[in-house]
């Protein structure tokens, strides 16, 4: 009876082990979650920061081409009013 009530004792036992090691791998498991969701967070603020910066370069870029364009106009209209005082003298 004896050795009946050990072996008994012997495998609630076992299985209490094997409840531990799972119970560890889950929390082990709960872990690597936990530090993959702030890797995330982290990787779509840090997104979200690429985002907020390439909208800012975007707009300046807007700005310096127009900028740029005034300034092509300009130059044309001073080529054309050289070129025009040029043939205004030479025809006279």
């Amino acid at each position: 009876m004896a050795d009946s009530t050990n072996a008994r004792l012997d495998r609630i036992e076992n299985k209490l082990d094997q409840l531990a090691d799972a119970m560890i791998s889950m929390a082990r498991a709960e872990e690597k979650l936990a530090g993959l969701k702030e890797d995330h967070d982290r990787s779509y603020e840090r997104m979200n920061r690429f985002s907020r910066k390439l909208d800012e370069i975007e707009k300046k870029v807007d700005e310096n081409h127009r900028v740029v364009s005034t300034i092509i106009k300009l130059f044309w209209i001073a080529i054309v009013t050289a070129s025009g005082s040029i043939a205004a003298q030479l025809w006279m």
